[in-house]
């Protein structure tokens, strides 16, 4: 991950060849960056990807390498894609996703969890997870339903469909979807109006409405982990991995 500090940080997913695909590696170096973030130094973090894409979600080849056991894979969950969920939660300056290119998977839950989301309208979002046989993770079965509604949620986490930009928009999976040549202006626009800001107090009213949103992020984040170790061990997964890596249509029967 590239960091470029300063009063706006910025963090840039840099694996263009794998569309900026996550690993539990990538989710740490996310976690850190966001938890470094000091209110008296930073005004704001951009995140955003490099090349083509936002985040094209789990890295399926790590997935397909991964030999932990199911107690090792829950530890890596919490501590790795939970961790970068909490540290965008958590951040005391305002997170804004710049999202140049596709989201999926982690990527749109990345974006449904930061602060604001601004998208080029070439874009495209999905929780895609079901596609490789496993349960949402990064946070999404926590914030998604609080986004979108729960049937919303329901239908985007069970077909894994993907959304144009303006759709996802349209359900507030992003705060706006612009022409892509617009993106930068609109983020820099942004972040001009929010450096205007009392940046301390943004701190603590994002930690007000966070705190009143009922169930805590923890125990969300603790029940989603439990569910991911289960869905680790499945067919579905095994499946979805391997016809991903043929090049085929998973046959989930």
């Amino acid at each position: 991950m590239q960091i470029e500090d300063g009063a706006v940080r910025r963090l840039t997913f840099d694996r263009p060849d794998v569309r900026n695909a996550m690993t539990p590696e990538v989710a740490t170096d996310l976690a850190d960056a966001l938890e470094d973030v000091d209110p008296s130094e930073h005004d704001a973090v951009v995140l955003t990807g490099e090349g083509e894409a936002f985040c094209a979600g789990g890295d399926i080849q790590a997935m397909a390498e991964r030999e932990e056991s199911a107690g090792e894979a829950f530890e890596v969950i919490q501590e790795t894609f939970g961790r970068a969920a909490e540290a965008i939660l958590d951040a005391p300056v305002p997170v804004i996703a710049k999202v140049n290119g596709d989201a999926v998977g982690a990527g749109t839950t990345l974006a449904a969890l930061a602060d604001f989301a601004y998208a080029a309208e070439s874009a495209r979002f999905g929780a895609s997870f079901v596609n490789v046989g496993l349960v949402p993770d990064t946070g999404a079965t926590v914030v998604l339903p609080r986004i979108v509604g729960l049937r919303t949620a329901k239908e985007l986490a069970f077909t894994g469909k993907l959304l144009p930009a303006e759709e996802a928009a349209d359900l507030d999976l992003v705060s706006q979807a612009v022409p892509d040549e617009d993106l930068d202006d609109e983020v820099a626009g942004l972040v001009s109006t929010l450096q205007d800001q009392p940046t301390e107090t943004i701190a603590l009213t994002k930690r007000a409405i966070h705190d009143n949103l009922g169930r805590s992020w923890e125990d969300g984040l603790d029940r989603e982990a439990h569910l991911q170790v289960l869905a680790y061990d499945s067919d579905a997964h095994a499946e979805g991995v391997a016809a991903f890596l043929e090049g085929r249509n998973p046959n989930f029967d």
